[in-house]
């Protein structure tokens, strides 16, 4: 079963194959994946028949969480709702104001000099739908369906670069189409998946399970990017808003809202500086986390682009005195190589690589690995 999700500068849906791969042998029941974001890579354990507790600090998480983890009920129990709510007339309120956007000739740009993300037709159903959302939900279950489907519904009338930083000058194809909301294609299990919403460090504290997966923010090892580029709050400020609908103070040629500025990191994991040691604060961060992990075994993707080097990555792991695997995706050929520790962690081209780490946290035996998942290393 596929999984399903918005346009997400974070993704791991190619990556999931590879994943599910790598874990197979371990047997895993349960498992925590602890930067859950738009939560692909936890329907993929839950689709695989393993119990599974999403953490994100993100009010989106939340509710794609239980939305695609914790809904009980199938699919036909909501189409009645997702049909009435296709059928309301649309009607001019605060989105439409703040992100509505008029076809005047070709360009999204409007006379406040602003960029818009969805064109007008769109977003006067947002008015209208949002506010009916509120009434006709039965239960907080229930509401979170109803705003996953509105929710990617928009996604794909969106005029935008994938993230909500910066809107397209020129409208997009897709923004001309009227919104329809489908019912998300969820899976039905009576299995005790969890939804919780925190700190991945406060996280793993908590949970007792077989498998922990990180990914966490990879930020960039580029100096001169600005935060607010790579900081999820920022990227997707638009999904909160529609979610708590608190009608927040904007700020920004986008729109953002006030409180996903450059200023504050959301996440330590996001945090561009470096702390006392010398080190940036995300390589101590992953460090924490990785020494605090309760689970058996953990899994770390992470990428060649980040803050933390191969090298600090190698430093932290061999110090935990775990067995340990390394692999490099190739996308191209469908392949995980195998990997020694010293090979390059980028390329001069600036060719950046998705890594898998799978760490034996307390002794338990890596199986033997697929021929293409690679050898193990000490």
């Amino acid at each position: 079963m596929k999984t399903e999700g918005v346009k997400y500068a974070g993704s791991k849906n190619k990556l999931i194959p590879f994943i599910l791969d790598a874990v197979g042998p371990l047997k895993i029941r349960t498992v925590l994946d602890a930067f859950s974001g738009t939560t692909r890579v936890a329907q993929a354990f839950k689709n695989s028949g393993i119990t599974v507790i999403a953490n994100d600090v993100s009010e989106w998480s939340r509710v794609f969480g239980e939305c695609y983890l914790v809904n009980r009920k199938p699919k036909k129990d909501y189409a009645e709702k997702i049909e009435y709510l296709n059928s309301l007339p649309g009607k001019r309120g605060w989105f439409t104001k703040h992100y509505g956007g008029k076809t005047n000739g070709a360009s999204s740009v409007q006379t406040d000099g602003k960029k818009r993300i969805w064109q007008v037709h769109n977003t006067r159903k947002l008015d209208a739908i949002r506010k009916e959302i509120d009434k006709i939900a039965e239960d907080n279950i229930e509401k979170s369906v109803l705003l996953t489907s509105l929710i990617l519904a928009l996604d794909r009338v969106d005029s935008s670069l994938g993230h909500q930083v910066s809107y397209l000058r020129e409208w997009s194809a897709r923004s001309y189409k009227t919104m329809i909301l489908k019912c998300p294609e969820f899976k039905v299990d009576h299995l005790p998946h969890r939804v919780i919403s925190g700190s991945a460090l406060n996280a793993v504290k908590k949970c007792e399970v077989d498998l922990a997966y990180f990914d966490p923010p990879y930020g960039s090892a580029n100096e001169k990017m600005p935060p607010s580029r790579v900081r999820y709050a920022s990227y997707y400020h638009l999904w909160k808003t529609i979610i708590l609908n608190d009608e927040p103070e904007l700020v920004g040629a986008a729109n953002r809202r006030s409180d996903a500025g450059d200023r504050e990191s959301g996440s330590i994991f996001e945090d561009f500086r470096r702390g006392e040691s010398g080190k940036y604060v995300v390589v101590e961060a992953i460090e924490k986390l990785l020494t605090n992990t309760r689970a058996k075994f953990i899994l770390l993707s992470y990428s060649s682009g980040g803050r933390a080097t191969l090298g600090e990555l190698n430093e932290i792991i061999r110090s935990l005195n775990c067995e340990s695997t390394v692999s490099k995706i190739d996308y191209r050929q469908n392949v995980m190589a195998q990997m020694s520790w010293t090979n390059d962690w980028t390329s001069t081209r600036g060719d950046y690589k998705e890594y898998l780490f799978l760490i034996d946290r307390f002794g338990q035996g890596i199986p033997q690995p697929r021929p293409h998942f690679g050898m193990r290393t000490a």
